[in-house]
């Protein structure tokens, strides 16, 4: 029996007391006493907490935010003991296997099963073990294969018990409680499906920049070591372990202050660098702005083929600062930030270089760090102009891991095809949640739902990118929440399925605000992914609607609005923050961008055509704009006292979408008595077949919440090998009963997830079908970034059309195959 995932399982059970366990019970905390409990808390007082002073620094720092987590949950002060005292009757052991003495005991007594711990990677164990040690009647242990491993077993009974990751970064204050007690089980064993899991602060310049200057690291005012001592915290609550550090021009860089790699070690966190800043290097910072600081002498030119020497120096010097932490190296060379690596125009000319970069830059790692270079962690990502160059022939060494990026949208650009996935480095994946750049920016809140990222970050692990995940996650904040959905997959990414992760919103909701929200918030979350899937509030500008879609977003988002403000008034005080931050602002905030883009475009219409009422929509165009500003305000100067003044600008970049739009001052045009044209169209949701067929071995899932609409279908597993177009009897096919009101040419438009090929030459294709006419495939996935592309991306589908000639009034069958890994059908439009 595999007991490695059952943590989440048991967190739920706390907060979820009717739902039964399907297996033989675990450990379980509780408030209730019984024969076989550790007693945490217990008649006012709390047990005391051992570690060994030789275990790492990151044990203690976890022992210490335990002791502080108790106190917060029942008001009762433990106390971390470490200088080998004698043990109490009922102790708290935290320690890491062949660092601590306690540990080290109890597994040779076999109390700890060796086996379940040797060797693994931060894989921890929490048990409740009777008489351990000597003097010891009871005790609640928690050990660790490695020093994280430990601290993740700390804080995610610290979750069990009720105290949420995000307690600071969210302001989720627990329920008090008058006692803690843990029951004896079966032992809680997990260890991760991603070896490194972590995220990139980005585009910080409207958040978490001018935020951490003015209230955290007010001394260099920046991100200093305040403000990343919070965030690795962060990590380790997440059960994360690497971070890409902030580096835009507002920001200096992570190395800068020397506090920060210090910091990073005691937490134990693993320092990367993004696809734009090899070895370590902030080039914005560093080379653009600091290197005549640093160097004395100003930079020569950013080209490797004109300047090796001095970039070669300049990268050595951070190799030899980082090398006693624990780091990986991106290689590889881009521009000085986010642009093309500057040199020959020549395809060819530029992937040798960039292979002669690549094979220094090892050199440079095996002579100033004593191990083999295959061995020394190293990433490659090919994003954005970087993957044409490793599709031109760029031969990595087989030890390096390929990073594959998203689009900047939410949909991978490419996965490992067989052959690389026997690479020794393996493959992982760079995914945005957050983003600036084209076709549109999404820097002010966060809508990318679990159910896209599911879908995306699953289809990349069976395809073996299982070695590292990092999240484009932005200022952290508004982003929390899909922040740790990401975190929470990467840890197993088996309890997230595409199929079931629409249900992680009443999940976290039922861990954050309490099982009596859990569903009613899910329904809000719901609603609002689904709207934004089909335009992101920042992108509203940008994507049309008809006069029909624009009511039924206006409607759903007061509904959802309406809703969110109700909870908020049930809600206990001590969540309100927490609810304005997570709920109420994103739910408020999207409302309003809609509202005021809408209602300004109709004020438009109906000015032009002489209505009066024009000028009734203008005026709510402005009430939203202005109470955008007014929700922002209350955001950074009143929730939590203040705690987040300058973290949230309602106008990232200062973009024209957050502008106020253009609206009707006047009524002058008389009416044209010309109604607007109404579409008669037939839309058929994807999930709506009456038939199907399916070849043995792949099964066909309704996925909700993914895409347009809210619900799509995919075929399982990922890996199966395209259908040819000469071979569409073998496909997987649905049937879907039409009812055509007349004959003569009608054309069908399938809408699907805006996915792309899983491996370089792999379309994403399907083919329709009327009345069993010949088969028409259509590829919905561009052969470039081009524009239609970006509009796929804004509007949150990528579409064919094929004509058929109806025959007959009365119902067709029409029959979509779908050929290729990786696609998404959400809806048929008939017309």
């Amino acid at each position: 029996m595999n007991f490695r995932n059952l943590g989440p399982l048991l967190m739920l059970l706390f907060l979820l007391p009717k739902q039964n366990m399907a297996q033989r019970a675990g450990i379980a905390v509780s408030e209730i006493n019984s024969v076989s409990s550790f007693p945490i808390v217990d008649g006012g007082k709390a047990a005391s907490i051992y570690i060994d002073e030789k275990d790492a620094e990151v044990v203690g720092i976890a022992a210490e935010a335990f002791k502080d987590d108790i106190h917060l949950l029942t008001g009762t002060t433990s106390q971390v003991l470490k200088s080998n005292p004698a043990l109490s009757t009922y102790s708290i052991i935290i320690g890491t296997m062949g660092q601590s003495l306690y540990i080290d005991q109890l597994v040779k007594t076999g109390k700890i099963n060796r086996i379940a711990l040797a060797g693994k990677w931060e894989t921890f164990s929490v048990s409740v073990i009777e008489n351990p040690l000597k003097g010891v009647k009871r005790a609640l242990v928690i050990a660790g294969s490695d020093r994280r491993g430990t601290a993740y077993g700390v804080f995610q009974l610290s979750r069990m018990l009720g105290v949420s990751p995000l307690c600071w970064w969210a302001d989720v204050k627990p329920a008090t409680k008058k006692s803690l007690y843990v029951k004896a089980g079966q032992p809680l064993v997990e260890s991760p499906s991603v070896k490194y899991r972590g995220i990139f602060i980005n585009d910080e310049d409207w958040g978490i920049q001018p935020w951490a200057a003015k209230m955290m690291d007010t001394d260099v005012k920046d991100i200093g070591p305040k403000t990343y001592t919070k965030i690795f915290e962060l990590l380790l609550r997440l059960k994360a372990n690497y971070i890409w550090p902030g580096m835009h021009p507002s920001t200096k860089a992570f190395y800068y202050y020397a506090n920060n790699p210090v910091m990073a070690d005691k937490y134990a966190i693993v320092l990367g660098s993004s696809h734009c800043e090899p070895m370590l290097r902030n080039n914005v910072f560093e080379w653009a702005e600091n290197f005549e600081h640093e160097y004395g002498k100003k930079p020569g030119e950013w080209r490797y083929d004109l300047n090796k020497n001095e970039i070669a120096n300049y990268w050595t010097d951070r190799v030899k600062q980082a090398k006693n932490y624990e780091s990986i190296y991106t290689v590889g060379m881009r521009g000085i930030h986010d642009g093309s690596m500057p040199g020959p125009k020549d395809k060819n000319a530029k992937v040798k270089l960039l292979g002669e970069v690549i094979a220094d830059q090892r050199t440079i790692l095996s002579k100033n760090i004593t191990k083999p270079v295959s061995s020394i962690p190293q990433i490659f990502c090919p994003y954005k102009e970087v993957l044409s160059l490793y599709q031109a022939g760029l031969k990595l060494p087989d030890d390096v891991t390929i990073v594959w990026a998203d689009d900047n949208h939410g949909y991978i650009r490419q996965l490992s095809n067989p052959e690389e996935q026997k690479r020794s480095g393996g493959s992982g994946v760079y995914y945005h949640i957050s983003y600036w750049g084209a076709p549109q920016d999404y820097l002010w809140l966060s809508s990318i739902s679990p159910s896209l990222i599911s879908y995306e970050l699953s289809k990349a692990y069976q395809y073996k990118a299982d070695r590292l995940w990092v999240i484009n996650v932005g200022d952290i904040k508004p982003a929390e929440m899909e922040t740790q959905f990401a975190m929470d997959l990467a840890w197993n990414v088996n309890q997230w399925k595409p199929e079931n992760a629409d249900n992680y919103a009443e999940s976290w909701a039922a861990e954050t605000f309490g099982a009596k929200f859990a569903k009613p918030i899910a329904e809000i979350k719901a609603v609002y992914y689904r709207l934004a899937h089909a335009a992101k509030p920042e992108h509203m500008a940008s994507v049309n609607f008809t006069d029909a879609q624009a009511e039924e977003r206006l409607d759903a988002y007061q509904k959802i609005y309406d809703q969110a403000k109700s909870l908020n008034d049930q809600m206990p005080a001590r969540l309100k923050d927490a609810y304005f931050e997570l709920i109420m602002y994103p739910v408020e905030g999207a409302m309003l961008m809609n509202q005021k883009i809408l209602y300004a475009k109709k004020s438009l219409f109906l000015a032009a055509n002489g209505d009066q009422s024009a000028l009734t929509y203008s005026k709510k165009s402005k009430a939203a704009f202005e109470q955008i500003q007014l929700i922002t305000k209350k955001y950074n100067e009143e929730i939590a006292g203040g705690k987040w003044n300058g973290m949230m600008s309602w106008k990232p970049r200062d973009l024209a979408v957050f502008k106020m739009p253009k609206v009707a001052d006047s009524v002058t045009a008389k009416s044209s008595g010309i109604a607007t044209k109404s579409e008669n169209k037939i839309i058929v949701g994807a999930a709506k077949y009456v038939e199907k067929s399916v070849p043995k071995g792949l099964s066909l899932q309704t996925l909700k919440g993914l895409g347009l609409g809210g619900d799509g279908i995919s075929l399982y597993p990922f890996t199966f090998k395209p259908f040819g177009e000469t071979a569409l009897q073998n496909a997987a096919f649905t049937i879907y009963e039409v009812d055509f009101n007349t004959q003569g040419e009608h054309q069908i438009e399938v809408k699907c997830l805006p996915t792309q090929g899983v491996n370089n030459g792999i379309k994403v294709r399907y083919a329709v079908s009327v009345n069993n006419d010949k088969p028409q495939v259509i590829n919905i996935s561009p052969a470039s970034e081009n524009n239609i592309w970006k509009q796929n991306v804004l509007q949150g589908y990528a579409s064919g059309i094929t004509k058929h000639e109806i025959n007959k009034t009365g119902k067709s069958t029409v029959k979509i195959y779908m050929l290729d890994p990786g696609l998404v059908i959400n809806q048929l439009e008939i017309q």
